[in-house]
């Protein structure tokens, strides 16, 4: 079945037969509860600190010491579904970067396709943060990358810098 066939079944329905399915979702499915908690309460900032953690725990889990990078980019891939500001979406993009810094120095090289995620990551997180002209708000937060990689391995440190002097002076 397919959204044209769901639209039209829906229309057929009443308002509180519509009412009682969406309850059920939002019982049924955490995505769901999130989705209209967030709708009814657009509180952004909770939002992003929730999502930080989640990212967080993608590097750095509280069981185990396996690293779980599809969590923190599933995370990442779930606040933009919900619909937040391009600002906070950027900020969440460059908190992942910083939890990648963070766990490369305490334990060493990822691997390639992060430093090549983490690049396209960063180039993305600045694109939107000039689009919402607040690229100097995040000035000195992205500059620090820079110093953090500049030995990193797989010339990440290069890609950073040279990301970074495309955005800024």
């Amino acid at each position: 079945m397919g959204l044209k066939e769901i639209k039209e079944e829906l229309l057929n329905q009443d308002k509180d037969t519509l009412v009682k399915h969406l309850i059920e979702l939002y019982k049924k499915y955490d995505s769901v509860k999130e989705y209209f908690n967030f709708y009814i309460n657009p509180n952004e900032d909770e939002l992003l600190i929730k999502y930080k953690e989640k990212v967080k725990e993608g590097f750095f889990p509280k069981r185990g010491m396996r690293l779980k990078l599809s969590l923190s980019r599933k995370a990442i891939n779930d606040f933009k579904k919900l619909e937040p500001s391009k600002e906070k979406y950027a900020d969440l993009m460059l908190y992942y970067i910083e939890c990648g810094i963070e766990f490369i120095n305490d334990f060493g090289d990822i691997s390639e396709s992060f430093y090549t995620s983490a690049g396209n990551t960063f180039a993305n997180s600045l694109k939107i943060l000039k689009e919402e002209n607040v690229l100097e708000t995040y000035k000195e937060r992205v500059s620090n990358f820079v110093k953090e990689t500049i030995d990193m391995g797989y010339g990440f440190g290069d890609t950073i810098e040279d990301i970074f002097s495309d955005y800024y002076d």
